[in-house]
């Protein structure tokens, strides 16, 4: 059986030296402890505020009414990153800090805000509408794209283009807007209750329609803007500076710009609202997911495209490549490595995939010149994430591609998809030569 090439040395060590052990700060479990914690201890603040003003009936009632649009909100986002699907501790990351740190931040910097403006103007009338549109659009999209920003500062190996903004940024805002939602319904029904307003005349009722129905959409919307900010930054080289602090900024602008406007909404009169439900938020939902469509498919096709030079290398069959570009066809890999091998070898071809995926990337980003000084390294750790996997991987995408591949004339018989002009004999195979890559500059 082949062995596994060797890892290749740290790059900074000399031979024979040994590594630093990092401080105490800088242990994975303590930043994972001290992120725990902070979350947590917003959680628990939030449901205290919350509770404080909707009530123990108003909260519950809240709850479950807020709980609704999560789950398809969160499937539709997680649909959109399955090309290169990131670790679920990111995605659980990016929702709770929306449904806690962020509303937090929200609340807590909207009233202080609001009532500082109320007592210098005299206006509580004039403040309430100055917070909604100028106030609350700054503070709220600023503390929801901090949870992008993080993941884009460390958790750089998991964040490479626009796909992975828009799939951060739509789970941080679906948790803000999970908490939201849980605050509006909570104190319409505690009005309700107050009023005797039920049935579908009630404010809870309205609500609901409005907040639930007909926008679920709108926090996720103003924030994914953000996301393709730091997603088109993601894709900037190292030597783009200015792009890569520019373009966040721009799609933060933007979110901002597009909250205060969907705000402001209420004071344009008696149609203020549908006209620009109408003639705003729908196209640009509609644009947006076109978007995010387009680019999803244009992942996949770098992965077609860039995996190919891993097979002629030996480190992929021929077919995978192929495979690997078919969302339809990594779906029946996984569902015949889960009918074969049980869940551990789905897993392993789901995490197969993953590589693979990234690997592509990697190589794409290198073509363009976009390579950080640790490609080599990363090319090499991926390559043996894949050689680790490939017992479980290789038949299960091997049938994908037998079903889903066209059929095309090779030599005197037929294949499957289009195979590389020569194949290495069995062994280990080499990596693929830095020196003939054309990203090397």
């Amino acid at each position: 059986m082949a062995s596994s090439p060797p890892y290749p040395p740290y790059p900074g060590a000399a031979p024979g030296s040994t590594l630093r052990h990092p401080h105490w700060w800088q242990r994975p479990a303590v930043r994972y402890g001290a992120t725990v914690a902070l979350l947590a201890l917003s959680g628990l603040v939030i449901l205290a505020l919350v509770r404080e003003q909707t009530g123990t009936q108003g909260f519950l009632v809240g709850l479950g009414l807020a709980v609704l649009p999560v789950p398809l909100l969160l499937t539709a986002f997680r649909w959109l990153g399955r090309v290169e699907p990131g670790p679920w501790r990111n995605l659980l990351f990016a929702f709770a800090w929306g449904a806690c740190a962020a509303a937090l931040i929200a609340i807590v910097a909207n009233s202080f805000a609001t009532r500082w403006i109320a007592t210098t103007t005299a206006d509580p009338a004039g403040a309430d509408t100055l917070g909604a549109t100028v106030i609350a659009p700054v503070v709220e999209e600023t503390a929801k794209a901090a949870a992008v920003l993080l993941l884009f500062l460390f958790r750089r190996r998991d964040f490479h283009g626009i796909l992975d903004g828009v799939v951060a940024a739509g789970f941080t805002a679906t948790g803000f807007a999970f908490t939201e939602n849980i605050l509006y319904l909570g104190n319409a029904f505690g009005t309700d209750q107050l009023t005797g307003g039920s049935g579908i005349a009630s404010v809870t009722a309205a609500t609901f329609f409005v907040r639930i129905v007909m926008s679920p959409f709108a926090h996720p919307l103003f924030t994914v803007l953000t996301g393709i900010g730091f997603g088109a930054a993601a894709l900037a080289a190292d030597r783009q500076r200015m792009r890569r602090v520019l373009l966040p900024l721009a799609g933060l602008l933007l979110a901002m710009g597009m909250h205060a406007l969907w705000n402001g909404s209420a004071t344009l009169g008696q149609f203020g609202f549908i006209a620009v439900y109408g003639a705003f938020m729908v196209p640009t939902f509609g644009l947006l997911t076109w978007l995010v469509v387009w680019t999803r498919q244009r992942e996949l096709r770098a992965v077609r495209t860039e995996l190919p030079a891993y097979a002629v290398a030996g480190w992929l069959r021929p077919s995978e490549p192929f495979a690997l570009g078919s969302m339809r066809a990594r779906r029946l890999a996984r569902k015949f490595a889960r009918e074969h091998g049980g869940r551990p070898a789905a897993r392993a071809v789901a995490q197969y995939e993953a590589y693979a995926t990234q690997l592509a990337f990697l190589r794409h980003r290198g073509r363009a010149g976009k390579a950080g000084a640790d490609f080599v390294t990363r090319e090499r750790e991926l390559l043996l994430e894949l050689w680790h996997r490939r017992a479980a991987a290789r038949p299960a995408l091997e049938h994908a591609a037998r079903l889903t591949a066209p059929r095309v004339p090779y030599g005197a018989g037929w294949a499957y998809g289009p195979v590389p002009a020569a194949w290495p004999p069995q062994g280990q195979p080499p990596y693929p030569a830095y020196g003939d890559n054309p990203y090397r500059r």
